[in-house]
């Protein structure tokens, strides 16, 4: 890491050390060339794009190429944008005080110039940091033109005593100030289509004109431009001639495997959150049942699937389901915050903003919809932990004994016409003590999750997941009001429905 403080102060120094001035382009280039072959790690924090994304943009990086990041919401388009900082060199040597970075051997703004004919080697040095060389823009309608490139200021015209034609009365735009760094507009295709069309000279000419200015100035900046492909179509479009000078197009994605979602979740949810002296049990099923509502709401017909389903769900969906486990163990004066299955009922205010329903969805409601996606999350997770309860045990042959059905007693006990109740608020002896009315029960939840057995923690939340898994699997009733869960037998609930339906008839 560099010492500012042993870095040349004036122009003289600076020469004396020989320092050789290289275009942005050429800086990151040769930067990440150094990191391939040092095998360092690029990109630390994005996560599932190392075999496709990630490559695309060292190419891209390799060519000198402008980047355009293409991709649904979630899916780290910004991320990856603001980790090119770290092609960067530490620091960059301007001319001090130069509003647009000005390069001290070829200033291009006309108070840096002056000043270097003035001081000649004696022009004072400022380091800047790669951080202070990042700039960054939503694009939205309002955007002008000034905002972007510049325009005169009357005001420092007056203060100044300079005319309307002077270089001086010069108010530079964010393009400009990001002068010898990255620039990133975000959502292009919400930009006007005339102010995109003021980019064309940055993309090409790699030069910037204000107003009637008979003076163009030179810029070296690289332009990365994010974009989500449902913008084409509902609120805008990259217009041909700026899509044409666009070098390279990268398409996004979200996470391809359980793992990589369930990583990134790990690394972005507020888990490490001070819980007064409390610690937090959050086993890997529970995280699989996460990841898999997400991967569910991907691939659901009430969803939106142009929309998408960002990252963002699953990271407030795992928030909310501790946050509820914090409530319940503050209030019970629990020492060990462990979400249960019915935390994620309570969750799905983290679900509910987060996919834009088709019709069909806004019919059924999207409390509703957010419901059956946590119960086909649950019931994917079960699947990968358990054999699956609906396909029959395998008969032995002769003189082998038949395969033992590993529900049998579980489901035996519902089938007794028992029934078992739960609650978000329930302390964990209560929780426990009534899921062990279920024989059998902790065995199979300790054998099959690999729990601790005397942790009632634990085996509490594996022994209701287990419950939940059955049910999903059509295998035993279960009836929900509020926080308020009641498992019972399928055909004892399906006969007192239709008896039910039968009395309000005769009414």
């Amino acid at each position: 890491m560099t010492n500012p403080s042993d870095l040349p102060t004036t122009l003289g120094a600076l020469r004396e050390r020989g320092y050789a001035v290289r275009s942005v382009k050429d800086e990151m280039r040769e930067n990440l060339i150094g990191k391939l072959q040092a095998r360092e790690r690029l990109f630390p924090g994005i996560i599932g794009f190392d075999e496709t994304v990630i490559p695309q943009l060292v190419n891209a990086v390799l060519a000198r190429h402008d980047v355009l990041l293409l991709g649904l919401r979630g899916q780290a388009k910004t991320r990856i944008a603001r980790a090119l900082v770290d092609l960067l060199d530490e620091y960059m040597p301007i001319v001090a005080g130069s509003e647009i970075n000005d390069d001290p051997f070829a200033p291009v703004s006309r108070a840096a110039r002056e000043r270097v004919e003035e001081l000649g080697d004696l022009t004072p040095i400022q380091w800047v940091h790669r951080s202070e060389r990042y700039g960054e823009k939503l694009a939205t309608p309002d955007v002008t033109i000034a905002d972007l490139i510049g325009d005169i200021d009357p005001i420092k015209a007056a203060n100044q005593r300079l005319t309307y034609a002077h270089e001086g009365a010069i108010h530079f735009g964010l393009v400009p100030r990001t002068n010898r760094g990255i620039f990133v507009i975000n959502e292009i295709p919400d930009l006007q289509p005339r102010i995109q069309v003021g980019l064309f000279n940055i993309m090409q000419e790699k030069d910037i004109q204000i107003r009637g200015f008979n003076v163009r100035m030179p810029l070296d900046i690289a332009i990365v431009f994010t974009a989500n492909p449902e913008d084409y179509t509902n609120r805008g479009s990259i217009i041909t001639p700026l899509k044409d000078r666009i070098d390279a197009q990268i398409l996004t994605h979200y996470p391809r495997t359980l793992e990589d979602g369930m990583e990134i979740t790990r690394q972005e949810a507020w888990r490490n959150r001070p819980l007064g002296g409390r610690k937090l049990l959050l086993p890997e099923y529970m995280e699989q049942v996460v990841e898999m509502i997400a991967m569910q709401a991907r691939r659901s017909e009430f969803v939106d699937q142009q929309s998408g389903v960002s990252a963002r769900m699953t990271i407030a969906t795992m928030e909310a389901a501790i946050s509820n486990a914090e409530r319940r163990a503050i209030v019970n004066n629990e020492q060990v915050v462990a979400p249960r299955v019915v935390d994620l009922q309570q969750a799905v205010s983290g679900i509910v903003g987060k996919v834009e329903l088709v019709f069909e969805g806004e019919q059924e409601g999207p409390l509703k919809v957010a419901r059956a996606l946590v119960g086909k999350g649950v019931r994917e997770t079960f699947s990968l932990h358990f054999n699956n309860p609906l396909e029959r045990t395998r008969r032995g042959r002769k003189g082998e004994a038949a395969e033992r059905d590993p529900y049998a007693e579980v489901l035996g006990w519902f089938g007794q016409g028992n029934t078992l109740d739960v609650t978000d608020t329930m302390p964990t002896r209560e929780f426990v003590g009534e899921l062990e009315k279920v024989p059998g029960l902790r065995a199979l939840a300790a054998e099959r999750l690999g729990v601790d057995p005397d942790d009632d923690y634990a085996i509490g939340t594996a022994m209701e997941f287990v419950l939940d898994g059955l049910h999903q699997h059509s295998k035993i009733a279960r009836e929900e009001v509020d926080a308020h869960v009641s498992y019972s037998d399928m055909l004892g609930s399906i006969f007192n429905a239709r008896m039910r339906g039968g009395e309000d008839e005769e009414d």
